[in-house]
């Protein structure tokens, strides 16, 4: 783990700040596949596990993790399998499942034995099967602009039909990418050229565009909708906090779902979309802090 707060200026700097972990074949798929993550910070309030969704990786924290850090944090932010630099072959499943089961296999790797969960977007979906059928690992859950019931973005599902895909130049995949970049932002002046690189990155090449469209064609409502009878089982003390002007993943499902958990309390940042880390990190960051230690 590294110890000292040494932060990144670019997506170069923050992708050589990753460390990679090779998990065994028969931990999460039937061969050995890399996982590339940010490990940082001193555990002294506890370790937060910080999960993106589809199409970005763990640079969307970017802004948010030093802030963590510096509060006293340990900080744990994984690229999913097929996401951003870990593994991006064509061996492996790509569904909400198997990425639990690989995060789980991270942090038994690295000898973590409980984290704070944030879970965004696809992550909010990794982040409830946590919580249902890995509770011993789950201290506090935050659920943030989540895929949770049947709404996902019609690009993403789009990106999903490889026969339609495929033969398409890259540059169409990076356009559409673009656009979408900027509709899940409120706040214009954030959507800044090193943001709109640093989450495209991975995919600019015609390994990363396989790897996108795998990953699209993985997203699956059976997966989302067969969690939704066990909500009530989560114990883990639980926040739905969502940025009000996400045009995909509406605030009614975030409500719907704070009213599903027990106890759950819901939090909107008004002003803030669907990337709502880089459309207004501070005051993301500060309310997973005052959630986790009021």
């Amino acid at each position: 783990m590294q110890s000292t707060a040494k932060f990144w200026q670019n997506w170069q700097e923050f992708r050589s700040a990753q460390q990679e972990i090779i998990l065994p074949a028969g931990q999460v798929a039937h061969t050995q596949v890399s996982i590339r993550y940010i490990d940082i910070g001193v555990d002294i309030h506890g370790t937060i596990l910080l999960m993106h969704g589809i199409p970005t990786w763990g640079f969307i924290y970017h802004e948010v993790i030093p802030l963590l850090v510096k509060s006293g944090y340990r900080v744990i932010a994984p690229d999913f399998l097929g996401h951003g630099w870990s593994d991006r072959r064509d061996c492996f499943d790509r569904s909400f499942q198997d990425q639990a089961k690989m995060i789980v296999a991270l942090l038994s790797a690295i000898n973590i034995k409980s984290v704070h969960v944030v879970g965004h977007d696809t992550g909010g979906a990794v982040a409830l099967i946590l919580a249902i059928e890995h509770q011993q690992y789950v201290r506090h859950l935050i659920i943030s602009n989540a895929v949770c019931y049947d709404r996902f973005d019609d690009d993403m599902l789009d990106f999903g039909h490889p026969l339609r895909w495929k033969a398409r130049p890259l540059k169409d995949l990076v356009d559409t990418l673009e656009l979408s970049l900027a509709m899940g932002v409120s706040n214009k002046n954030r959507l800044t050229p090193e943001f709109r690189q640093g989450i495209i990155a991975p995919w600019a090449s015609e390994e990363g565009k396989l790897s996108l469209l795998r990953n699209a064609s993985a997203l699956n409502a059976n997966q989302t909708m067969a969690l939704v009878d066990r909500h009530g089982k989560i114990t883990a003390k639980t926040m739905i906090l969502w940025g009000m002007d996400d045009p995909w993943q509406k605030s009614e499902d975030g409500q719907q779902l704070a009213q599903e958990i027990p106890g759950a309390i819901f939090k909107g940042i008004y002003g803030a979309s669907h990337w709502l880390q880089q459309d207004s990190p501070a005051e993301f960051t500060e309310a997973l802090l005052d959630f986790f230690h009021p």
